[in-house]
């Protein structure tokens, strides 16, 4: 079931609610926790009834393994269940593909058949393993198997995350007030999930068509021009955002109606001025699962310069490879890896340094640009389904194809169109096309950059679990902006501002699109 579906809009949450907290009323917390749970499996379910058997028991071995792990710290018992957790992902997510490489290098034809990838495995299951670990490390206390089944299954962020903590998420599940409806909650939920539905259903699916027929020719060969390029990179980039964040802000408020507070999954990532910043901004929960149970188990940065910066590569190649089975993801997360072992190396190597010129607002735009065209390249792996479609991609964005203007917008420039094609650059069709891509580029690429974030307009009334907001000066885009004093309130305006946003969210559910974290 999609949070941007009419079913679930009007049917699904409206229902949930009402049951959730008739049921608190009546009988008890522990009621309303079951009914929850059992909410959140049909939710679970109504894309494919079999896999919720892989839920439920996934549910069951973690629990019982993680209450052993509790009592006796055992270490190969620990080491069992993480195994067989990753046995489960690399069965359903990476068999096909270890398999088809198999093939290619022995000259078999091995085939296990048509293995459907269920849904949620990698966020649920890396929740799960992050438990088992802190089990094992004492961290963890003791909770009843009806308040760890909601912990895993709660539908708001079951399915793309953000990847919650039993420490964060175990002890709300344990208030009473969670399980009184709250008006202040209800508005605050709304108001996020609007804006995020927005994000999702008016931004990134409206600026997905300038996309997926760039990647498209460039998968199937097709020779692409420098703007066409250009213009369908930065496009995707936009959409992955949008779309992601958008899941994320929806997971958030619909979350916060139930009396239940996420953490924050995105912060104005593309406006960091550096690799690590980026990381620090993007898909924050998953960033703290690699840095806390991947990169710091490798033995972080604590045996020396060389030793961290094998670690940051590790860490970013198993991260590309937890997004999917495909050389793409490998090159995607082997290039941040790089990436940040180029940034910390340059860091160190200035950190000394006396000259102005490091500490002015010119070197922040530089570094500022300088991490965006890296994560827009990077990107480009991330998106093509085929690794010739990357390089295609990546020849027209160097110019190597040449550079193509349509043939209505010369004209109309005149003297100017006539010195550009002097330059080199050649006329073409899809004058609409062309000024539709960038016109989208542009206005989303000013939202990123001057809008605040959810984070910032609802830090007020502690939108999340985080505590940042745009005081945090921390990069050439620290925040402030005429906007960045907007914080969310009670108002009418502020139930105007949502009623739009989640209007126009709701006018677009006759073209309901999957969010794109969905496959991973």
């Amino acid at each position: 079931m999609l949070f941007n579906s009419i079913e679930f809009i009007f049917l699904f949450l409206p229902l949930s609610l009402i049951l959730f907290f008739t049921i608190a009323r009546k009988w008890g917390n522990e009621g309303a926790i079951i009914a929850l749970v059992l909410a959140s499996l049909f939710f679970y379910a109504w894309w494919n009834p079999v896999y919720l058997i892989l839920l439920v028991a996934s549910m069951l071995f973690n629990y019982h393994i993680g209450r052993q792990l509790g009592i006796n710290r055992d270490k190969t018992l620990l080491i069992l269940g993480v195994a067989v957790n990753l046995s489960v992902i690399a069965y359903y997510k990476y068999a096909g593909f270890i398999v088809f490489n198999l093939n290619i290098a022995l000259g078999e034809s091995w085939d296990l058949g048509n293995i459907i990838l269920p849904l949620a495995i990698s966020f649920f299951t890396f929740q799960q393993i992050a438990y088992l670990v802190d089990s094992y490390r004492g961290i963890t206390k003791e909770y009843s198997f009806t308040h760890y089944a909601l912990f895993v299954s709660f539908f708001p962020q079951l399915i793309a995350g953000p990847i919650v903590h039993h420490k964060d998420m175990l002890p709300q599940f344990s208030t009473k007030k969670s399980y009184r409806l709250n008006i202040s909650h209800l508005k605050v939920g709304l108001s996020i999930f609007a804006i995020g539905l927005f994000k999702k259903t008016v931004l990134a699916d409206g600026v997905a068509i300038y996309a997926t027929p760039i990647f498209n020719a460039a998968d199937s060969g097709m020779t692409l021009d420098f703007f066409s390029a250009w213009g369908g990179a930065l496009a995707y980039t936009f959409q992955l955002y949008f779309d992601f964040s958008g899941y994320s802000d929806m997971a958030i408020g619909l979350a916060r109606m139930f009396g239940i507070v996420l953490p924050l999954n995105f912060y104005s990532p593309y406006k960091a001025a550096n690799i690590s910043e980026f990381w620090r901004r993007w898909h924050m929960t998953l960033s703290q699962f690699l840095r806390d149970y991947v990169y710091i188990s490798l033995g972080g940065n604590r045996n020396g310069k060389i030793k961290r910066y094998i670690n940051l590569s590790l860490t970013m190649l198993l991260g590309g490879l937890w997004h999917g089975a495909g050389w793409n993801f490998i090159i995607w997360g082997g290039l941040h890896g790089a990436y940040l072992v180029i940034n910390h190396s340059w860091q160190a190597s200035i950190q000394s340094s006396k000259a102005v010129f490091f500490h002015s607002k010119s070197y922040g735009f530089m570094a500022w640009l300088v991490t965006f065209v890296a994560v827009v390249i990077g990107w480009v792996f991330f998106r093509a389904t085929t690794l010739d479609g990357a390089i295609n991609m990546l020849n027209a964005m160097v110019g190597s194809n040449g550079f193509s203007i349509p043939n209505a917008i010369l004209t109309r420039l005149d003297s100017v169109g006539i010195f550009l094609i002097g330059l080199g650059i050649t006329p073409s069709n899809g004058g609409a096309t062309f000024v539709f891509t960038w016109l989208w580029n542009i206005v989303l690429f000013i939202v990123v950059l001057t809008l605040p974030n959810i984070q910032d307009i609802f830090h007020p009334v502690n939108g999340t679990l985080n505590n940042m907001n745009s005081e945090t000066k921390n990069s050439f885009w620290p925040g402030y902006s005429t906007f960045s004093k907007i914080t969310w309130s009670g108002s009418y305006r502020w139930a105007a501002i949502s009623g739009i946003s989640l209007a126009l969210g709701i006018l677009t559910l006759s073209q309901v699109s999957e969010f794109l974290y969905f496959q991973f």
